[in-house]
């Protein structure tokens, strides 16, 4: 029962604050109440899944693989506390940035309703629930964009949208493929009837579409395009939702069915992920280097992060495998942590462009200091958490021998470096145009509350890299050798 708590507690605060949508404070205190609920029952299912191994549960009674599956081994348990941990930060930061009309007009139930659809694709069992979670992810993410009703706000949301309903026709004819020739839809169960199989055309088709769908999602080569133009449209507190939850939704579905339902390894998806991976980080990289918007160059660095998780997946490794989900980890409270930083900067410069922009170190250095740790996770500069993230990631490399992509993940390092080194000296360092007075913008705790949580915890999580390196490297194994996963769901009363 444990396990359905991340979507029963969403989803009835979607439900509650939709119905107290005449009062504010009843909204934003139902939603923050949710919130911390969800927090409670992630940390529960951790604390199950790191004693005893992955837990499954079955809706209705059926057995699997007949029924609806809920599964959490280390990977969703983990990526379903961060979740609850963003979730906390958002709505928090919201109460001084979402306007009184976004709110009136559905901010938290859309929010919850996100939230729902993450926890039921990070916990789902079977693929076409993956799909079905998805699209609840999408429909709330699409109230989430137009919210405002801004023309920028729209403008993005077309290629949202135009996009992601093309990756939902690949996704649900990926499914098709897969039950029409295995007769199964349960990714345990999969995992069994696709042995071997590996090199049928069925399976090679299914597996391309799924990427396509995964891909788009996650905002891979070459179908990242509608990322940067729809990121820096919303509310400050829903790019931060989006950048470390809605891209990190694709990647967990890549990693969880090109390593549990398909067997990737020999097959030409191999090179293809190879080759994909290293165009990500590379256009992300030049991406945030060639803008002149904060949350232009944060949303172009979403894009080169994701590079370096499929990186991982691509080289297959145990340690590679370990790096990606390391590398996941972290990122998302680093684009929490900077999404966020960015809500405050442009309320104290009065701008999100650079040159309009500046002086924010003179004016605020406590919080200053906040942006910069998230800034630097990102460039990889140790001790903080991209660092070893990288780390990882390159000794997988080394030790395939795989020279090029050594090179390539750190010259990508390099670039986002020098990205954040250009928005430190735009934003923070150089003086703004109006000259200091111009910073008078007051921030209140609920603005710096969220921020200084996110850089405690990246900073934490980077000075204890020894804790979660296991962690990551039990979560490697078990994506490598999922017989504990399948041994769960099908052998056994959940």
């Amino acid at each position: 029962m444990l396990l359905f708590w991340p979507i029963v507690i969403p989803l009835l605060t979607a439900v509650l604050t939709l119905l107290a949508w005449r009062s504010t404070e009843m909204q934003r205190g139902i939603s923050l109440m949710g919130a911390l609920a969800l927090l409670l029952a992630a940390l529960a299912i951790f604390s199950q899944v790191v004693e005893t191994g992955p837990v499954s549960a079955q809706a209705g009674g059926w057995p699997a693989p007949f029924g609806i599956t809920l599964v959490a081994d280390l990977l969703s348990a983990i990526m379903v506390l961060l979740t609850a941990i963003v979730a906390v930060t958002v709505v928090i930061f919201s109460f001084s940035d979402v306007t009184v009309e976004e709110e009136h007009f559905g901010f938290h139930p859309l929010t919850h309703s996100l939230l729902t659809g993450i926890c039921g694709a990070f916990l789902t069992g079977d693929i076409f629930n993956m799909y079905v979670w998805f699209e609840v992810m999408l429909i709330a993410s699409f109230g989430l964009l137009v919210i405002g009703g801004g023309k920028t706000q729209f403008d993005g949301t077309v290629k949202y949208v135009g996009l992601n309903l093309i990756a939902t026709v690949a996704f649900i004819a990926g499914v098709g493929l897969l039950y029409g020739t295995a007769g199964a839809l349960n990714m345990a169960d999969l995992h069994g009837k696709l042995a071997g199989r590996s090199g049928e055309a069925v399976v090679l088709a299914s597996a391309a579409f799924l990427l396509f769908a995964f891909g788009s999602k996650a905002a891979l080569f070459p179908v990242y395009f509608w990322l940067p133009a729809s990121y820096h449209t919303p509310a400050f507190s829903t790019s931060a939702l989006f950048s470390a939850l809605l891209t990190k939704v694709g990647v967990y579905a890549m990693l969880r069915v090109f390593t549990l339902v398909y067997d990737i390894d020999g097959t030409v998806f191999v090179p293809i992920l190879i080759v994909l991976a290293v165009l990500t980080m590379f256009f992300g990289a030049m991406g945030a280097l060639s803008q002149n918007s904060l949350r232009r160059v944060l949303g172009y660095s979403i894009i080169a992060s994701i590079g370096f998780m499929v990186l991982g997946l691509a080289i297959g490794t145990p340690l590679a495998l370990a790096g990606a989900a390391f590398y996941l980890f972290q990122d998302v409270l680093v684009k929490t942590g900077l999404f966020l930083g960015a809500g405050v900067t442009a309320r104290l410069t009065g701008s999100e462009l650079f040159a309009r922009s500046g002086g924010v170190w003179r004016a605020r250095a406590g919080f200053s200091i906040l942006f910069l740790i998230p800034a630097l996770s990102l460039a990889g500069v140790p001790p903080f958490a991209g660092f070893w993230a990288k780390l990882l990631l390159v000794q997988a490399a080394l030790d395939t021998n795989a020279w090029f992509l050594t090179f390539a993940a750190l010259a990508t390092g390099f670039l986002l470096l020098y990205a954040m080194g250009r928005v430190w000296a735009a934003v923070f360092w150089s003086a703004h145009p109006g000259g200091e007075s111009a910073i008078t913008a007051p921030l209140g705790a609920t603005s710096l509350l969220p921020v200084a949580v996110i850089a405690i915890l990246v900073t934490y999580l980077g000075l204890s890299a020894g804790t979660f390196v296991d962690l990551a490297l039990r979560v490697g194994a078990e994506l490598t050798d999922p017989s504990a996963y399948v041994q769960t769901v099908l052998g056994g009363a959940p």
